[in-house]
């Protein structure tokens, strides 16, 4: 099954600005202030499916719940903000990208109590960072929200020893049915690791997870996995496989999933036993649930797109107005779901 290209826009298409405007994403509509913590973890047990003499290593941010001091987060590092400005040709300094401003404080003193957890999986191509302003709505509502960059899956993703670029992109057979089974096992691990640290006193019977394209094939198949995980959300992914859940999920899907997916959400709907709803997000796009419709916009490269690459990943809808649709969905499904 081809999966739709999901870098596009700032992330993905050659194109020029002629300023360098103040960059931000929206506020979390939670009342709690939200800490960021980057974390690298290297699963020992595991080596690298697209790199076999490494062993696996993920990039993960955790959002969750702060005292509001120290500084503020970046965005993406200078590194990976100077990769995606010369790959894109955009006319914006290297460290633009770095500068967006975001709502978390770095490393803050997380708040007591006990969380749920959310952990997010971002779509093909995408790294961790697209999710931002989903994560931070999450985490200003009471949640810890994780999210998992797939190494090699994503275009440039720093680790501590530098930069890595997409591995699966490109492939000439189709990778996404072993990648998606893969980040079911990344889930897992990263479920694990974070139980097992006290700072972030989650909730080990209220895990949910949420992903955007591949990252929503990637919640399915970590949920037939791992029972830990008790709710689900696939943003415009196709299932891969035969899937069959008793847990609740939501489907929520665009005109551009429509058009790929409908026949794999058709033979699956009937073995999804438990509540479940699905939704289509009328004049959406395929990426409407990240970043970058919001921040293409305040880049004003909309006008640089091809059409139909606009009309696919943003549709003709507004694009706070469809970002905060998908924010608002999900926190009211996992609030929904962790106050059983």
């Amino acid at each position: 099954m081809v999966m739709v290209a999901v870098i596009a826009g700032l992330l993905g298409v050659p194109a020029a600005a002629s300023a360098a405007p103040e960059l931000s994403l929206p506020a979390p509509g939670g009342p709690l202030p939200i800490g960021l913590r980057t974390l690298h973890l290297t699963d020992q047990r595991r080596a690298d499916p697209w790199v076999p003499e490494k062993r696996r290593e993920l990039m993960v941010n955790v959002w969750y719940p702060a005292v509001p001091i120290g500084r503020a987060s970046l965005y993406m590092t200078n590194a990976e903000s100077a990769a995606a400005v010369a790959g894109r040709k955009l006319d914006l300094p290297p460290d633009a990208l770095s500068k967006v401003r975001v709502h978390s404080r770095e490393n803050a003193p997380s708040l007591p109590g006990r969380r749920p957890l959310v952990v997010l999986s971002p779509g093909a191509g995408n790294n961790r960072i697209t999710l931002t302003s989903v994560a931070e709505h999450l985490a200003a509502q009471g949640f810890v929200v994780a999210g998992i960059d797939h190494a090699y899956e994503a275009w440039a993703t720093e680790f501590p020893d530098g930069l890595r670029h997409c591995v699966a992109c490109g492939q000439p057979n189709d990778p996404w049915p072993a990648a998606i089974a893969n980040r079911a096992v990344d889930t897992t691990f990263v479920i694990d690791t974070l139980l097992k640290d006290r700072r972030w006193s989650i909730d080990a019977t209220k895990i949910g997870m949420a992903g955007h394209s591949a990252g929503g094939s990637a919640t399915a198949a970590a949920m037939a996995a791992d029972r830990r995980i008790k709710a689900g959300v696939n943003v415009d992914g196709p299932f891969f496989g035969t899937v069959s859940l008793d847990r609740p999920f939501l489907l929520l899907t665009s005109p551009t999933g429509e058009k790929y997916y409908r026949a794999s959400w058709d033979e699956t709907w009937p073995r999804l036993t438990g509540p479940k709803k699905q939704d289509l997000v009328e004049n959406s796009g395929h990426s409407s649930v990240t970043d970058a419709a919001i921040l293409i916009d305040q880049l004003g490269l909309r006008p640089h797109l091809p059409p139909a690459e606009v009309e696919n990943q943003y549709g003709s809808v507004d694009s706070w107005k469809a970002l905060k649709f998908f924010r608002d969905e999900l926190t009211g499904f996992f609030k929904q779901w962790s106050a059983r």
